[in-house]
């Protein structure tokens, strides 16, 4: 590969001035309109027709919802490229003027209000005006450009989903993948965390049945919410005194329900709760570890059916490959400047591994700021990703999201 040089983007994204408002038309659209995991059909059949205008091959319906545009220009590497669609259970409180009123339901038929509450909307508009302005200027590269648009992250599920649905055997196998995600930073910004970067994450539903009384007669019972009391306590000293003290780890029981009477004991008591680790040894050791201490503590109370524990999701730590972090960090610093630093290590939680593990290619994950400058130096509170308040700053951010996959594509595809 030739040196780092970003002169075939900064020429590409003379073209941003032209699209921009065009961009900016499709991120408000998004957001007024936001769709539930695996359901975003309407989302997904906008992104269809414009890959369609711009001269990609699309294939659609992968996963449910998921739709991969394939631009091929000539011999060269190949490049995926990932946004996520889907929007959260969350009623907006921004006050924008483009601010979502949908409400939508869920697989269960609960109905909720629907909000873009995590920036999918930003990353979805991001990689249309980077995939528009790639088609629009051809003769700057070369090779075979992929622009994935993926369904259901929130859930967990999209990205397995699109895998088991035969994404492998549907599209080119790619040589490196890609993906970026806004964070309430200063808008403009971009980081790259090489190696270890985003935790993975479990989530198990437990059910533990005791047996149902008279609140005034408990010898008569099997109380299921002391026993989920117990086990909530148990729990947390998976953490504290079975992983090392250095290891990054957490777990949270994060509901509990039972019962609908304060004079009555329930039958069964619900959990649920999640787990963040960045390795596989210490995901393998919660898992066993929860299953084991739900099992003796509903034993120790004389349960006469064990509890039901049910993983239901299951993702992989985001772990950066050091050469792609490399190549791509050494463009972005030539490009951005100083609005590019490394970062260090996250919480939060992604499925985009699936994509590249399931293909055996490395791959990179970013971030992108998109706070306001003024409110990020203003010191107020400043909501974050998953709030009702989270309104992302319009511009520098798309503009930013566009610029970055621009860079990052021609460290493979340009021809400098």
């Amino acid at each position: 590969m030739a040196p780092v040089s970003t002169s075939d983007a900064q020429t590409v994204l003379k073209g941003l001035e032209g699209i921009r408002s065009e961009v900016e038309g499709y991120y408000r659209r998004l957001h007024a309109h936001p769709e539930l995991g695996m359901m975003e059909v309407e989302t997904a059949g906008l992104v269809a027709k414009l890959l369609r205008e711009w001269g990609f091959e699309v294939v659609e319906g992968i996963g449910t919802t998921g739709v991969v545009g394939i631009l091929r220009n000539g011999p060269g590497p190949c490049v995926l490229a990932r946004a996520d669609m889907d929007a959260l259970p969350v009623r907006e409180e921004t006050g924008l003027p483009y601010a979502s009123t949908v409400t939508g339901k869920d697989r269960f038929g609960n109905e909720f209000p629907v909000m873009h509450a995590c920036g999918h909307d930003i990353h979805t508009a991001g990689l249309l005006g980077a995939a528009r302005l790639m088609a629009s200027a051809r003769d700057m590269w070369q090779g075979t450009l992929e622009v994935l648009f993926q369904p259901g992250e929130e859930t967990g599920a999209g990205a397995a989903g699109m895998v088991a649905d035969g994404l492998t055997d549907r599209i080119p196998a790619p040589d490196v993948a890609l993906a970026q995600h806004v964070l309430p930073f200063r808008a403009g910004e971009v980081k790259i965390c090489p190696g270890p970067f985003l935790s993975s994450a479990q989530l198990f539903d437990i059910t533990i049945h005791g047996r149902g009384a008279h609140g005034s007669m408990p010898e008569a019972a099997i109380d299921p919410v002391v026993i989920a009391a117990s086990t909530v306590l148990a729990l947390q000293t998976i953490v504290s005194r079975e992983l090392a003290a250095k290891t990054p780890a957490s777990l949270t029981v994060g509901k509990i329900r039972a019962g609908n009477a304060g004079n009555v004991i329930a039958d069964t008591a619900e959990l649920q709760l999640s787990t963040r680790s960045y390795d596989d040894g210490t995901r393998a050791h919660f898992e066993a570890s929860i299953r084991r201490i739900v099992d003796a503590v509903a034993q120790a109370a004389g349960v006469q059916k064990k509890p039901d524990v049910v993983k239901i999701v299951d993702t992989e730590p985001v772990i950066n490959d050091p050469e792609v972090s490399g190549k791509v960090a050494a463009a972005f610093a030539e490009f951005f400047g100083a609005a590019y630093a490394q970062t260090g290590s996250a919480t939060p939680s992604e499925d985009f591994p699936e994509i590249p593990k399931a293909f055996g290619v490395p791959y990179l994950y970013w971030v992108i700021g998109c706070t306001d400058s003024a409110l990020f130096d203003s010191g107020k509170d400043i909501p974050t990703n998953h709030s009702p308040q989270f309104a992302p700053a319009l511009q520098p951010t798309l503009d930013t999201g566009v610029q970055a996959m621009v860079v990052a594509f021609l460290v493979w595809l340009g021809k400098s």
